[in-house]
């Protein structure tokens, strides 16, 4: 199967640990995040699977009020086409790297649809991705 170029370019992928700090964490990385975000001023995206693990907190606790906060942020996000292609770049980072799904479909996401930065704060994807992820709580003061 080959891989398609990407249809849309992006620049700013969020892995779903970002999201749920800017939307959860009133500590350091909350904080650290909130601040990195007040200053983005290009397209954000990212994926149903990001919002798929943003909603189990709230799920779980049935705090419908934080659910709708999420649904309501997905709607100002675009968001990246798991298609059958980010599945086999997926498979080849977990052969290549080890990673574990959820963390080489993101990366996946981010390296097919053309985005230039991955913003996370698991140092697992650094070494897969090139450069392509930034973990934004170590890069924040």
């Amino acid at each position: 199967m080959r891989l398609h170029p990407p249809r849309r370019q992006w620049i700013l992928y969020l892995d779903s640990c970002i999201l749920i700090y800017a939307m959860e964490d009133r500590g350091a990385r909350g904080a650290a995040v909130r601040r990195a975000l007040a200053d983005v001023e290009v397209e954000v995206t990212s994926s149903a699977l990001a919002l798929q693990e943003c909603l189990v907190r709230p799920m779980r606790e049935r705090n419908a009020e934080l659910r709708d906060r999420y649904l309501a942020t997905f709607d100002h996000i675009e968001t990246v086409d798991l298609d059958a292609a980010v599945f086999v770049r997926a498979a080849e980072l977990r052969a290549d790297f080890g990673l574990k799904t959820p963390d080489a479909l993101h990366l996946a996401a981010a390296q097919v649809s053309g985005c230039t930065e991955l913003w996370t704060n698991d140092t697992r994807l650094a070494t897969a991705s090139h450069g392509l992820a930034v973990d934004i709580i170590a890069e924040r003061p």
